[in-house]
């Protein structure tokens, strides 16, 4: 009995062993495969141009996002431009770190959200002296990255032409990317845009009464 015993576990042991073989040639297999499917996308990638990202929805992470994008940019040592439409009434962690590059222009436009300011005149004008800077720094060569941050704001609200900008987009030089963030984001924008992420709210903190957070929101 007990040499039966052990036998069986010493099958046992080997049928783990056979599996667990297998299960990790499988998972092998698969990843080469994987792997040769990215890198022919990748090889069939040769096109070298300036794009052009739309982030909307009215989730969390649309701003931070492009932030995330022009830290890439200074990274790689590129000119960036931001221009923010709406942001303004308040100060935020990423104004106060940017701030500190050389190689970035950096302006905040905007005199707050549209209810705070209660003056649709007022917003107009400001809008429009932000898509002044922002048309500027699309037509110039010099910039590598521009993010207009919740441009898309603006749009919705008619108080920047999306013709202006639409046309803007594409005679912007060739190499230039650009990043429009702000839900809303209106479908000939989205047409003419080469990367498009809609963020979705699932849960978020201010609705269960947690005050906007340094670091978070702010």
């Amino acid at each position: 009995m007990s040499a039966g015993g052990n036998d069986g576990t010493k099958d046992g042991s080997a049928d783990r062993a056979g599996f667990a073989a297998s299960s990790e040639e499988r998972h092998r297999e698969r990843m080469q495969r994987k792997k040769e499917l990215i890198d022919r996308k990748i090889a069939q990638a040769t096109i070298e141009r300036g794009v052009l990202v739309v982030n909307t929805g009215n989730g969390k992470g649309k701003s931070s996002s492009g932030f995330g994008m022009l830290a890439r940019s200074l990274g790689h040592g590129f000119r960036c431009g931001v221009v923010q439409f709406i942001k303004g009434s308040f100060s935020t962690g990423e104004e106060a770190f940017f701030r500190r590059f050389e190689e970035l222009d950096y302006h905040v436009m905007g005199e707050g959200f549209t209810w705070e300011t209660q003056d649709k005149e007022r917003d107009i004008r400001a809008a429009q002296s932000a898509w002044a800077i922002a048309a500027k720094m699309m037509a110039d060569p010099g910039y590598d990255f521009v993010l207009l941050d919740e441009l898309n704001i603006a749009l919705a609200h008619r108080y920047v032409a999306l013709d202006d900008v639409l046309a803007a987009v594409a005679a912007r030089p060739e190499r230039q990317h650009v990043v429009i963030t702000g839900r809303g984001a209106p479908d000939a924008l989205i047409e003419a845009a080469d990367t498009v992420t809609e963020m979705r709210v699932i849960k978020h903190a201010f609705k269960a009464g947690i005050k906007a957070q340094k670091g978070i929101e702010l």
